[in-house]
């Protein structure tokens, strides 16, 4: 079963699924409008309450022993290093949509941990969530520092929200936390808008347009 996505061009809206006929990662078809030369926001995926979305972040450099809290600390220093993307498509079964940018070439494990606590980034956020349930699958990165993978797995969305997501290189060990390293990106799992849910224009914490936002994050690491 196909779920729509929807997609943003310079202000116009596209409902994205109309324009393929086969399931599509969301990231390839807005690296697609990208090659063109214009951007694009995804605004929207699957249906109400079955999506959700992680930013994932290294950590190796943030000083976790200092007073200043995560919700402190500015967002000028965050390093921004993929994005993954989850539409549930029917009870059992989710969809992951996984990139990942200026990393080291090599086969990453993707993992949901069972807290989602990052004051310490993937040191805090503990082992494999639900008994190796967790485990989503490996991507390869090339030699460009670029990769993505598209994976299926027999979960719902809610059971992972407020979860976070870990992305490495590192091998599991059990009984040992995996380290902050420059190659360990790790973000929260939070829900994120379904097909048509997304109508602003205007952030509200930042009184900014989607498009300003939008440069903001790039400027940052976003995909």
């Amino acid at each position: 079963m196909r779920r729509p996505f929807i997609g943003v061009i310079r202000e116009q809206s596209v409902a994205l699924g109309a324009l393929t006929q086969d399931i599509a990662p969301p990231s390839a078809i807005v690296e697609a409008i990208q090659s063109t030369g214009r951007d694009a926001i995804l605004r929207g995926s699957g249906a109400s309450n079955s999506a959700a979305v992680s930013i994932l972040e290294i950590y190796h450099d943030k000083d976790t022993t200092s007073p200043q809290t995560q919700t402190q600390r500015s967002f000028t220093d965050r390093h921004v290093r993929g994005l993954a993307r989850m539409v549930q498509v029917n009870p059992t079964t989710t969809l992951v949509d996984l990139t990942l940018r200026g990393v080291s070439p090599g086969t990453y494990r993707a993992t949901i941990r069972e807290y989602g606590d990052l004051k310490d980034g993937a040191a805090s956020a503990g082992p494999v969530w639900s008994s190796g349930k967790g485990f989503l699958g490996t991507v390869e990165i090339g030699k460009d520092g670029h990769g993505a993978v598209f994976l299926s797995h027999p979960f719902q969305v809610w059971e992972v929200v407020g979860h976070a997501m870990v992305v490495s290189r590192q091998e599991e060990v059990e009984g040992k936390t995996l380290k902050n390293d420059e190659d360990t990106v790790v973000g929260v799992i939070a829900r994120s808008a379904g097909m048509w849910d997304n109508d602003k224009t205007v952030c509200s914490c930042t009184g900014k347009t989607l498009w300003e936002e939008r440069k903001d994050e790039v400027s940052k690491g976003m995909l």
